[in-house]
């Protein structure tokens, strides 16, 4: 469970020591991680995580190669002065996942988020390194098979996230997951406001997983029209579509998406109906989605699909992400001293 103690008479930041599973094992002063977004994640939000106190993590497939992901992996190596983690897809969607594995054997991050697909190799491959092994979840039944394989802590990827969010509110799922496993839970999505992250700790998470409102962080990578869309746009704005991956995932309501729309056509339909082909239909409507993102992350053009969650509904500016983090943490100050006036004995 989170502990806050209040220390007297100070203002601003250390107002409140935060100590979870997440700050304690890994040592970082707060108990947030920067999501591993596709095709935003890179070095230098890594860098800039470990230098703000949280834990950055990035998905090894933003780099084309596995000899590029390499050359990154000795470089962040190198550089961060914290903790920083590798989300790996475990599904056989990425067919670099082997050679992944391979070096972060040789390069072992401190820890690894998993997505999709069993992460059985992963555990059985880094676990026993040292690393922590951290799976992405929706409900009980997937949290209880990664628990018994030996993962460390489960991601609860809840309604409130961007990308493949899932179906189910952190005021449900949090609890839930906290119920039914015996590792730590840490919620995915909704997060944008020290108040926010009060709210999530106080269900029980031992930290949260806080993307969208990076993505228009000065050390992101994406070009000035994606950053422009997530300062411009606001909760209201992000709506889901299938067109990307096949599956339903959460994007920016622009123009450019209101004219292609959200739906598949009638053949991508079909070929996802069909059992025998439905596999590789789906392959390739992953792939098909995927450059569709690289385009909108690094095209110039404001007609792109971008992926978002509704937390962009607190980013009205381009902001370092220390400045981020500080204000998180000013607003959890302010929001437990709120919330605090108001109880009596």
């Amino acid at each position: 469970m989170t502990e806050s103690t209040v220390i007297p008479d100070q203002k601003h930041l250390d107002l409140i020591m935060i100590n979870t599973w997440l700050t304690e094992t890994f040592n970082v002063k707060y108990p947030i991680i920067l999501a591993p977004m596709f095709l935003v994640s890179n070095k230098e939000m890594m860098i800039a995580s470990a230098e703000a106190g949280i834990l950055g993590c990035v998905p090894a497939l933003n780099w084309r190669t596995p000899d590029e992901f390499d050359k990154a992996m000795g470089e962040m190596k190198d550089s961060c002065k914290g903790p920083f983690g590798i989300n790996l897809i475990a599904n056989k969607s990425n067919v670099h996942l082997n050679r992944q594995l391979e070096i972060c054997e040789d390069k072992l991050p401190d820890f690894v988020i998993t997505s999709l697909g069993s992460p059985k190799e992963i555990i059985e491959r880094l676990g026993k390194k040292g690393c922590k092994i951290i799976c992405d979840v929706v409900d009980i039944e997937y949290a209880k098979k990664v628990e018994d394989l030996g993962a460390d802590a489960v991601i609860a990827v809840n309604s409130g996230a961007g990308g493949h969010a899932g179906k189910i509110p952190a005021s449900i799922l949090v609890p839930m997951l906290q119920d039914a496993t015996n590792i730590p839970v840490i919620s995915a999505g909704g997060v944008g406001t020290g108040a926010g992250l009060l709210s999530t700790l106080s269900l029980g998470a031992e930290g949260v997983s806080i993307g969208s409102p990076f993505i228009a962080s000065k050390e992101s990578g994406v070009n000035d029209d994606y950053k422009k869309a997530i300062i411009d746009y606001g909760a209201k704005d992000i709506v889901l579509t299938s067109k990307i991956s096949g599956t339903p995932c959460t994007v920016i309501k622009t123009p450019y998406l209101e004219k292609i729309g959200t739906e598949q056509n009638v053949l991508e339909k079909v070929l996802n109906s069909n059992k025998q082909i439905k596999k590789y239909a789906k392959m390739l409507t992953f792939y098909k989605g995927m450059k569709l993102l690289e385009q909108a992350a690094f095209g110039a053009t404001y007609k792109s699909v971008w992926c978002a969650g509704p937390s962009i509904e607190f980013v009205d500016k381009e902001e370092s992400i220390k400045e981020i983090v500080d204000r998180l943490a000013r607003e959890f100050d302010e929001a437990l001293a709120a919330f605090n006036a108001k109880l009596t004995k």
